[in-house]
């Protein structure tokens, strides 16, 4: 037998000993609530601020398009995190009072929610003579019962309370920082026309990143990450371009006006 053939064996028989003595663990992304909330607050806060800044740009002057863009920014930051506190408390307080209702179904209607109970796992193809013992179980453990029938019939994950405020603040912190990004050109330049340039090419550089990293974060592949990079610029783009449009045609018009009047 040849040396290599032997090594490959022996570490062939060490990996599957290791395999086979330590427990499978499954890698899941953590914190799914925070990273959700981070997503969303920076990609707003990438896409509207730098909408309007690129909106008041057509305007011709910087100043303005700081202070709008500031007013916004802080406006949105303050809004998005409230938004975001209120969402979570108000999901906190859904899950409490189902679940008393679900609750108080158990003591009163047993034999309603057992069938139930029969009704989830058919759903899966279990048969009640297979599932029976499971129900048993259930039955025997009221806090378990009340547990599964939310996770399972209301399809209710239990929220953490306790982090309601720490997304608020996530929200907030993510779409000041995603907002103050595209701004700093006008801080740099005089000019209107060159810091809106340069405001484009660091938004839509960051556009793509963000993109990309988002979707391996959120477990995507590679191919899928790069589609994900490219919608995330097209749908900066867009927005952009048409409030700026917008702001631009309404200026035209009221300049229009003011010559004809």
């Amino acid at each position: 037998m040849s040396p290599s053939k032997t090594l490959w064996e022996s570490t062939d028989r060490t990996l599957k000993e290791k395999e086979a003595g330590s427990p499978h663990k499954e890698k899941h992304a953590a914190h799914g609530e925070l990273v959700r909330d981070a997503i969303i607050g920076f990609a707003d806060g990438l896409t509207v601020p730098f909408a309007l800044t690129a909106g008041l740009s057509s305007l011709g002057s910087a100043k303005l398009v700081i202070l709008g863009g500031l007013a916004e920014l802080f406006a949105g930051s303050l809004s998005m995190g409230l938004g975001a506190y209120l969402a979570a408390v108000t999901e906190a307080k859904h899950y409490e009072v189902e679940e008393l209702r679900e609750r108080a179904e158990v003591k009163e209607k047993p034999l309603a929610e057992e069938d139930e109970v029969y009704e989830i796992f058919e759903q899966y193809g279990i048969e009640r003579a297979q599932s029976k013992g499971v129900v048993e179980g259930l039955k025997a453990n009221e806090d378990m019962w009340v547990r599964f029938m939310m996770d399972f019939e209301l399809k209710l994950e239990k929220p953490r309370t306790k982090m309601a405020w720490i997304e608020g603040i996530v929200m907030a912190v993510t779409y000041f920082f995603g907002g103050l990004l595209p701004m700093i050109p006008y801080f740099a330049f005089k000019n209107v026309t060159h810091a809106l340039f340069t405001s484009i090419g660091i938004t839509a550089l960051i556009l793509v990143v963000f993109g990309y990293v988002k979707a391996l974060v959120t477990g995507c592949r590679h191919i899928d990450a790069v589609w994900s990079a490219v919608q995330t610029l097209l749908v900066g783009a867009v927005a952009a371009g048409a409030s700026y449009g917008i702001v631009r045609g309404v200026n035209s018009a009221e300049n229009v006006t003011a010559m004809t009047g």
